[in-house]
C-alpha cells in the first residue's frame, strides 16, 4: 500500500521545470518562512513561440518549509506569443502542457492546451486536482496565432495539428 501511495505522489511534469521570476511575501511569520506568491515562466514544449506565466501561492510556516503543507488552488495564468509559432507535432485537445505536484500526496496543478480552430487561437487553462476531489478554481489564457516580424512564412493554423 505504501508503495502505491509513493508511486501516485511522484512528480508529474510535462514540460521542463518552470523558471522562477520572483516571489513576494504575503503573510509575515515570526519564526518560520512567510507565505508567498511566486511567479514562474514556462515555455510550451510542443509549440515553439509560446510562453506562459503563472502565479501560485506558496505556504510558509513549518509545514510549508518541510514540504508538508497542501497548497491552495488559487492559480493565475497568462500565455503569450513570444516568437514565430511552430508546432512540433500533432496534439489532442486538452493535452497537458505542464504539471507540478502541489502537495505531498495526490494534489497537482496542470496547464492544459487546446485549439480554437475557428479563430486560430491556442487556449491554455490552469487548474488543480486531487486523486479524489478537484477544485473548480481555474484560469484561462488565449494566444492568437499571428505573423511574427518580417518573416514571409505563412501563419500556421492550430486546427491542422489537432489529432
Amino acid at each position: 500500500m505504501l508503495l502505491l501511495v509513493v508511486a501516485l505522489a511522484g512528480p508529474a511534469v510535462a514540460a521542463d521545470e518552470p523558471d522562477l521570476i520572483f516571489r513576494r511575501s504575503t503573510v509575515f511569520k515570526w519564526l518560520s518562512p512567510n507565505d508567498k506568491l511566486a511567479t514562474y515562466g514556462v515555455d510550451d514544449p510542443e509549440v515553439e513561440g509560446v510562453a506562459c506565466h503563472f502565479t501560485v501561492p506558496e505556504k510558509g510556516g513549518f509545514k510549508g518549509w518541510l514540504g508538508l503543507a497542501e497548497e491552495v488552488s488559487d492559480i493565475s495564468l497568462a500565455c503569450r506569443q513570444i516568437g514565430p509559432i511552430q508546432f512540433k507535432d500533432k496534439m489532442s485537445q486538452g493535452d497537458d502542457m505542464f504539471r507540478k505536484r502541489r502537495s505531498l500526496f495526490f494534489k497537482k496543478m496542470q496547464i492544459v492546451r487546446g485549439c480554437d480552430a475557428k479563430r486560430n487561437v491556442l487556449v491554455y487553462m490552469v487548474y488543480s486536482d486531487r486523486l479524489i476531489e478537484g477544485s473548480p478554481k481555474n484560469s484561462t489564457s488565449s494566444v492568437p496565432i499571428m505573423p511574427w516580424g518580417q518573416s514571409d512564412a505563412a501563419v500556421q493554423k492550430c486546427g491542422d495539428f489537432i489529432q
